[in-house]
């Protein structure tokens, strides 16, 4: 069993000083002539890096209590000094990009469809009717994640925020049987929150960035069940539709700039609505994701699960940068998401 113990993730502080060189702590402004009182003020909002403030417009650092327009330039000059914000080649992105890192959705064909995985630095979305294995893959991963795997991926922490109140540490507790992992273990390196409404969701972001900045290099994915739930709920009717989608858009904006900040992968569910014009039109699926463009858009891969016969379910890249359209069977098991038997 302590071996099985020692597979998951512990804080190991040689791979945490390797991996906090990712980021530049905010704190190195203090260098160029900004006070501890105002770095306090942007990591209570979340702004934990240096990159964090580039990410951030000038009008949202002055809606911040206690910062000046003065003191937003001054802040935006010292990030300027201490990151490259110009162009970079090709070749240079592509030695940044060698910092990916995929985790495993618990089966080899769905992670082949995925080009190795649930990739880091990106937002991965699944979409699909009731009952097409979208919590079973969330619950798959939370252990997944904490596993070591392909190309020197170490394991590492995840974060799950639930707004449909589908979170079952026991169906944890089952999916590490089945990797001869450690119970206790496997649900230590999970913080679990549960959101209520949209705008604690977007709170909760916060608490987000400062714990990945906290602890550098220890958490690897970020998983929202569902993403659209509460925005459904807190938004009604056409009237109030455009503050929804402005609302999601600075949401979505948060999530892409939390992964690529802090190297961790992110994976979203999303619901289904029925789509009234697609007869007119004779699709053969008159269903589609909620939230519009803007959650199209804003995932980066985004998949497509539909029932199969029994536990089969079928999942279908619907939109990738990188991978073609293609389709991967997989069955959900005891031991969560796994290969399908023929």
């Amino acid at each position: 069993m302590k071996a099985a113990e020692d597979q998951v993730v512990e804080d190991d502080a040689s791979f945490q000083d390797d991996e906090e060189s990712f980021f530049q702590d905010i704190d190195l402004l203090q260098k160029h002539g900004i006070n501890m009182a105002d770095i306090k003020k942007l990591k209570l909002v979340g702004i934990c890096t240096v990159k964090g403030i580039q990410m951030t417009t000038r009008k949202a650092l002055c809606n911040i209590k206690g910062l000046s327009e003065a003191k937003v330039e001054k802040i935006k000059e010292a990030a300027g000094k201490v990151l490259n914000v110009g162009f970079q080649t090709a070749f240079e992105y592509s030695s940044k990009r060698k910092q990916v890192f995929h985790i495993s959705t618990g089966s080899q064909e769905f992670d082949k469809l995925l080009g190795g995985g649930v990739e880091s630095m990106a937002i991965t979305e699944a979409f699909g009717e009731f009952r097409t294995g979208k919590t079973q893959l969330s619950h798959t991963l939370c252990v997944t994640a904490q596993l070591p795997g392909e190309n020197g991926y170490s394991g590492g922490k995840v974060i799950f925020i639930d707004t449909e109140n589908t979170f079952r540490p026991d169906r944890l507790r089952d999916i590490a049987d089945r990797f001869n992992v450690d119970h206790g273990a496997v649900l230590d390196n999970v913080l679990y929150a549960r959101a209520y409404t949209s705008e604690h969701q977007m709170e909760l972001l916060d608490f987000v960035a400062a714990k990945f900045h906290e602890e550098g290099g220890v958490f690897k994915l970020l998983i929202i069940d569902s993403i659209m739930a509460l925005f459904r709920v807190d938004f009604s009717g056409r009237g109030e539709l455009a503050e929804r989608q402005q609302k999601l858009a600075q949401m979505l904006s948060r999530l892409q700039k939390i992964s690529e900040e802090y190297n961790v992968a992110v994976f979203v569910t999303n619901q289904m609505t029925a789509d009234p014009g697609a007869g007119m039109t004779f699709q053969a699926d008159p269903k589609k994701p909620i939230g519009g463009h803007i959650l199209a858009h804003a995932s980066t891969t985004r998949i497509s699960l539909r029932k199969g016969r029994g536990e089969m379910r079928i999942a279908k890249i619907f939109d990738s940068p990188v991978m073609p359209e293609n389709e991967a069977t997989f069955a959900i098991s005891a031991g969560g998401v796994t290969d399908a038997k023929e």
